[in-house]
């Protein structure tokens, strides 16, 4: 019953689809991530002080990578299996690791462009007084 099941998974999916997964769960893990975890720690109550806040963020931002991580592991696999499946895996890349890396370049350019361009902060001081 089991690989009755496990082969309707695998013929529902297609690889494409899993790679857009992947390419979305990956943006969350650079993006969405520490964005959020650094907005629930700014809602956190002034009363509990400052390391409490920093805290909870560091212990949910590590569980909720490893929870995203866990995820694009079995996506991953079910991207390779699917692939075994129709005999066209032969690269020593996995779709995962080329994603992992373009993710991150779009993440690293978006913070650029944000810190840059709409931060206000200024990379070099424009009024210097001495």
């Amino acid at each position: 019953m089991r690989a009755r099941l496990h082969r309707l998974v695998i013929v529902g999916l297609s690889p494409s689809l899993l790679v857009v997964i992947m390419f979305a769960g990956s943006l969350v893990l650079w993006i969405g991530v520490p964005v959020g975890w650094l907005w629930i720690g700014s809602r956190m109550e002034p009363s509990s002080g400052l390391s409490a806040a920093i805290g909870a963020m560091m212990i949910g931002m590590l569980l909720t990578i490893a929870a995203v991580v866990t995820f694009l592991a079995w996506v991953n696999r079910k991207h390779v299996e699917l692939l075994e499946a129709r005999g066209s895996f032969g690269g020593t890349a996995t779709a995962l690791e080329l994603v992992l890396v373009a993710t991150a370049v779009v993440a690293v350019a978006g913070f650029g462009v944000w810190f840059f361009g709409f931060s206000g902060s200024s990379p070099i001081p424009l009024n210097i007084s001495y």
